[in-house]
């Protein structure tokens, strides 16, 4: 399966409007998560790449077992399954603003989309070392996508 392209204007901004559809009280699908912790959750992907000194980078054994074994479902074609279980550092459980979350998750979208698929092609990641272009977009977007469905919108 092919993903939208995250990196184009037009792409981004059909998430952003999604997003914008969200409402505080919105109701999951599935899975534990209420919508301010779901957009918290997904900034939590955008945080590794424009804030990384936030979170401790695996060693080199741990980068290897996630490079094994998580990095082929982030980037894969295959849409991600409902209630699958989450690395720790995107597990969510306190209380988040979700008007925060919501807009931190905007300007995100929008800095990404700014910066281009080309700033991103060969980028390192956090954990799954150098992606393509290819790669982030799935990353991105796939996930974005997955929990926007999951609130229904």
């Amino acid at each position: 399966m092919d993903f939208k392209n995250i990196f184009t204007e037009e792409v981004s901004q059909e998430m952003i409007d999604r997003i914008r559809q969200l409402q505080a009280d919105k109701q999951a699908k599935w899975g534990k998560m209420n919508v301010a912790q779901m957009l918290a959750h997904v900034n939590v992907a955008y945080e590794l790449v424009f804030e990384p000194e936030k979170y401790p980078k695996p060693n080199f054994l741990m980068q290897k077992f996630i490079q094994l074994l998580a990095k082929p479902v982030v980037v894969g074609t295959k849409p991600y399954k409902r209630n699958t279980r989450t690395a720790p550092i995107f597990v969510i459980s306190d209380t988040r603003d979700f008007e925060k979350e919501q807009n931190r998750l905007i300007r995100y979208i929008e800095e990404t989309q700014k910066l281009g698929e080309d700033h991103f092609d060969g980028k390192e990641s956090h954990s799954f070392g150098k992606l393509s272009k290819n790669e982030w977009n799935t990353l991105f977007y796939k996930h974005l996508d997955h929990h926007l469905s999951q609130f229904g919108v």
